[in-house]
């Protein structure tokens, strides 16, 4: 008997150990102040979207808030691989569109991830053909979006529908630079893209702006990229990202203070992790196009959610309680002497 017992024992604990190595970041529950990470792994696009992530790595402003909390830039060309970077637990904060933003806090039933600061509000446009005039002329066209689910497919989804051409267009998924490609050869009629692509598009392959996504939106704002934190990493390293913010926060006003050595610098970034830089013509558009803002415009985020329904990618709209902390953030502006971000959701 006492071999019995002792062999559904360790039955037992093998099983809770298994358990225990399958459960993920976010289900071990709260976790006390550990001081600063050893390191921060920080993901981001090679977007111009993604210029204050850019900015604080071509300028040093993230390194130099992190002082001894060693930054791994990873990059990333699509929303739904970073959020499984985060649900991974591979990934401790990241610049990411809206759409996966929601998508990873929705995976997780709310405890993986927290919306901890804006980054761009602005950058997305559909471009098309020149011979489209209105959106009753993409009836039986192609029209491409960069992901399934990303922040500008669920836009263009959602205003197929509420302008009756769901159904009469066709929406494929391409990467940016393949769509770049397939627009030129006529393989797709329209593209509803982030920058620099939609200026790429454009300047480059005699694209024309059907819409804008800005004139959707009160005040033309919305939050086109945001800044994401782990929430286990939140909880564990609440000083590192504090100085994370406030490295964005030095790209966001050292950005705004030179506007011309901004350019470069994302440029710069650009020609590094694509090998080839951005026409001038096609940065200042790009650039024109987008406002480099801190404020993660929460209250667009319900709206958001109920898009993502509309464009059936979601069954429901995500329950969005715990989705934003901006405690760090709004610490960081006080600290400055400017005013906090409002956090409330509705």
């Amino acid at each position: 008997m006492r071999t019995l017992a002792a062999f559904l024992a360790l039955v037992l604990l093998v099983s809770g150990c298994t358990r225990v190595q399958r459960t993920e970041a976010w289900e071990r529950g709260p976790v006390p102040d550990r001081g600063p990470a050893a390191e921060l792994r920080l993901g981001f696009f090679p977007n111009v979207t993604h210029a204050s992530a850019l900015i604080g790595l071509e300028k040093g402003f993230f390194a130099d808030e992190l002082g001894a909390t060693t930054l791994v830039p990873t990059k990333f060309t699509d929303g739904a691989t970073e959020v499984s970077a985060f649900l991974g637990g591979s990934l401790d904060a990241g610049f990411i569109g809206s759409g996966p933003a929601l998508n990873a806090f929705a995976k997780s039933d709310g405890r993986a991830v927290r919306l901890v600061a804006g980054a761009t509000s602005g950058g997305a446009q559909l471009v098309t053909t020149p011979d489209i005039d209105s959106p009753d002329d993409l009836a039986g066209r192609v029209v491409v979006t960069p992901a399934l689910g990303n922040t500008q497919d669920i836009a263009l989804k959602t205003w197929l529908v509420e302008t009756g051409l769901d159904g009469r267009v066709e929406v494929t998924n391409r990467d940016p630079a393949q769509t770049f490609a397939a627009f030129t050869k006529g393989e797709v009629q329209a593209a509803w893209l982030p920058e620099p692509w939609a200026s790429r598009l454009v300047l480059d392959a005699g694209a024309r702006v059907l819409l804008d996504e800005a004139a959707l939106w009160p005040g033309g704002r919305f939050p086109t990229t945001v800044l994401l934190v782990r929430a286990q990493f939140l909880a564990e390293h609440p000083q590192t990202v504090r100085a994370l913010l406030r490295g964005l926060l030095a790209a966001e006003s050292w950005a705004a203070e030179h506007p011309a050595e901004a350019r470069t610098a994302v440029n710069d970034q650009l020609a590094e992790l694509t090998g080839k830089p951005l026409s001038g013509p096609v940065i200042e558009r790009a650039f024109a196009g987008i406002q480099l803002s801190h404020d993660p415009i929460v209250t667009a985020f319900p709206e958001l959610a109920r898009d993502a329904v509309t464009a059936g990618i979601a069954l429901r709209p995500v329950d969005l309680a715990g989705f934003a902390d901006l405690t760090a953030l709004n610490t960081e502006l006080a600290a400055l002497g400017r005013p906090a971000v409002r956090d409330a959701l509705n």
